[in-house]
């Protein structure tokens, strides 16, 4: 298994716990070198937070430990596409990288509906898709054929 296997496998677990709670199962890590500086996942229904999405909980968790705004070299790891907020979130962090596993056609802002990179900010992540996208994408489906 290669470093982002391994790191979204971390993100598969964190989307399981925001199923168990009955959020849509999406999460997230963020790495620093080999190390997991923070994990997360979706919590804007049980904190009533609309940007409580799984990639602004570990960004902001990892900003906190580092006291910095600033994640300069870090890489995060989240389940599906981000959307354009975590991606500008992303941008202004200064990620070096984000993976992703699973598309999202109604929301995702690297390829489904928007077209990353945002040409005009001054920042640039490097963007890797589609790492284990069918596990990601079956907890999607499993969660939502539940809701139906």
């Amino acid at each position: 298994m290669d470093k982002d296997e391994h790191f979204m496998q971390e993100a598969l677990a964190e989307a399981k716990k925001a199923m168990k709670a009955g959020e849509v199962p999406v999460g997230a890590v963020l790495v620093e070198g080999e190390k997991v500086i923070a994990r997360g996942h979706n919590k804007p229904l049980s904190s009533d937070d609309p940007t409580a999405h799984a990639e602004i909980v570990v960004i902001r968790e990892a900003c906190q430990e580092k006291r910095n705004y600033r994640l300069t070299g870090c890489e995060l790891y989240v389940t599906i596409e981000p959307c354009a907020m975590c991606l500008g979130a992303a941008v202004h962090a200064r990620l070096r990288r984000v993976v992703f596993g699973a598309f999202d056609p109604k929301g995702g802002a690297v390829e489904s509906v928007m077209t990353f990179p945002f040409t005009k900010m001054n920042h640039r992540v490097e963007i890797r898709v589609g790492v284990l996208a069918t596990e990601c994408g079956k907890i999607l489906k499993s969660f939502f054929a539940k809701k139906r």
